[in-house]
């Protein structure tokens, strides 16, 4: 079936009469972007606002509690070794002075 280009060219009345709408809709339409529009923004300052608040009272409570992370200054030096603390560390002499201690010799000389 082969397509007549009078046909395509011919002005359907239909036609004319959605070209001639406005641009903007029509008046039902405008009033619903408006309100769209005016809860978008007011529920964006709310965010906002709610945001602020809360930013404000975690710098409040921060401001008025005491540190408890900070270690307690009791006059003793901190401990150099947590591991030695731990016990995960071999015997280690009573006398630091004294350094390491010598291996027992056995009869048998070492072997390069």
């Amino acid at each position: 079936m082969p397509i007549d280009p009078r046909e395509l060219f011919k002005t359907d009345p239909k036609a004319e009469e959605a070209i001639s709408a406005p641009l903007g809709g029509t008046k039902a339409e405008r009033i619903q972007r408006l309100q769209v529009g005016g809860f978008g923004l007011a529920a964006m300052v709310l965010m906002v606002a709610l945001a602020d608040i809360v930013i404000s009272r975690a710098r409040e409570t921060e401001a008025a509690s005491v540190p408890e992370a900070a270690p307690e200054s009791t006059g003793e030096a901190a401990p150099r070794d947590p591991l030695a603390n731990a016990g995960v560390l071999p015997d280690v002499p009573a006398d630091p002075a004294a350094g390491p201690a010598a291996p027992q010799e056995s009869g048998d000389a070492p072997q390069p």
